[in-house]
């Protein structure tokens, strides 16, 4: 009887355990949050980046209120010692892709970021925020000015407040990057290349080129490197 009942609550822990997995990763994007045995974390950033509006439920987003507590457990976490931020993103929040982007950078942890799909827009920054970056050799990555979307009053004002996003944005990447500030302005005012927009598409190699990313590669290397950042600490 004793046994049956010890078996019973192994396997209710296990189920326990289980749909607290499911609850983190549906949650989450994550199977869970960081462990003493993790030695890497990663961090996806997958879907649309999600600020203060809640987007439709049907989208896919990397939430910036997830995403935040999750960096300062890694920084916090001694068992931790380097992150690999993982981007398939097609942009979003500008406010909360800034803001992850400066805490990404602000780790103590060695970081390097892996360009798997697409970093549009505001993943641009998101992906020169680690201390080394790459792209796989189909990914894209879309550099173009800030859109302006929603009710928006034709004063000078609210041209002045998009032009100072733009220089925070712009900033970043040209101190995160090996861009300079007068070429990612000429990609972003590129008028031949996006239907009824402003910008420039970099295809793998391309934005290795323009110096936006570090390295053309995937998995192995990226982990690869962040092995050797580590080491080299």
């Amino acid at each position: 009887m004793s046994e049956e009942k010890e078996n019973k609550e192994g396997k209710e822990s296990v189920d326990l355990k289980g749909n607290k997995e499911l609850q983190n990763i549906k949650e989450l994007g994550i199977p869970n949050l960081p462990k003493g045995r993790d030695r890497i974390q990663i961090l996806p950033i997958i879907g649309q980046i999600e600020g203060h509006g809640v987007l439709p439920p049907q989208t896919k987003t990397t939430k910036y209120e997830h995403i935040i507590p999750h960096l300062i457990a890694i920084e916090n976490d001694p068992n931790v010692e380097g992150v690999l931020s993982v981007l398939n993103t097609v942009g979003g929040d500008v406010e909360a892709g800034l803001a992850i982007s400066e805490m990404i950078r602000s780790l103590s942890k060695p970081t390097v970021s892996l360009v798997i799909g697409g970093g549009h827009s505001i993943g641009v920054p998101l992906a020169t925020s680690a201390d080394y970056s790459f792209i796989s050799p189909t990914a894209t990555m879309i550099v173009h000015p800030i859109r302006m979307t929603g009710l928006v009053i034709g004063v000078p004002q609210t041209f002045e407040y998009f032009n100072k996003m733009q220089e925070r944005i712009n900033e970043f990447v040209v101190r995160t990057s090996k861009i300079e500030k007068d070429r990612l302005r000429q990609l972003m005012l590129q008028t031949d290349e996006l239907l009824n927009d402003m910008g420039t598409i970099l295809i793998g190699k391309q934005a290795v080129d323009e110096g936006l990313i570090d390295e053309v590669g995937g998995i192995s290397d990226a982990l690869k490197k962040l092995d050797e950042l580590i080491k080299n600490r």
